[in-house]
């Protein structure tokens, strides 16, 4: 994890662009992974744990209509969740998790069943995971997974000058 935070930092960094986070199953893990960066201070601007799906919508912003036709584990759940992070924690790239870590399946999603996204200037990319393992297995999978997706973008899109 701490590597794929180190690169997605490093490029944000000599980008002098900002990071927000707003996560579901990893309930904090992805900024508690970043701020072990040193250096980080420089973009990363805050981040939303939102477990509850109600949350979701009230502080992350997440439309009402999509939860309850979705439910939280969901692939324009999780862009929103991304885009709700960018837009209140006024930063240039916010980041989403979304899924279900288990033990047990959740309104008939199965464990390991994931979304990450990053939403930036240019537009917002989801990712779906079919991740195994145990509750611990899955959330820091989905960690690295968000922030290796951010990296991936980072690295296709020209810096803004």
């Amino acid at each position: 994890m701490s590597v794929a935070a180190a690169a997605a930092v490093h490029v944000l960094v000599e980008r002098r662009q900002t990071l927000a986070t707003a996560e579901s199953l990893t309930g904090g893990l992805v900024a508690a992974t970043v701020v072990e960066i040193p250096g980080v201070s420089a973009v990363y601007r805050g981040g939303l744990v939102v477990y509850a799906t109600d949350l979701k919508g009230s502080l992350a912003g997440v439309p009402g209509q999509l939860l309850e036709e979705r439910g939280p584990v969901d692939r324009d759940v999780a862009a929103k969740l991304a885009e709700g992070a960018r837009d209140r924690c006024g930063a240039d790239w916010g980041l989403a998790t979304t899924g279900v870590a288990g033990p047990e399946p959740q309104d008939g999603k199965p464990v390991g069943l994931v979304y990450v996204a990053v939403a930036g200037p240019d537009g917002t990319r989801v990712r779906e995971l079919a991740l195994t393992g145990n509750r611990d297995a899955v959330r820091t999978e989905s960690v690295t997974a968000v922030l290796q997706l951010l990296t991936d973008v980072l690295r296709a899109t020209p810096a803004r000058v």
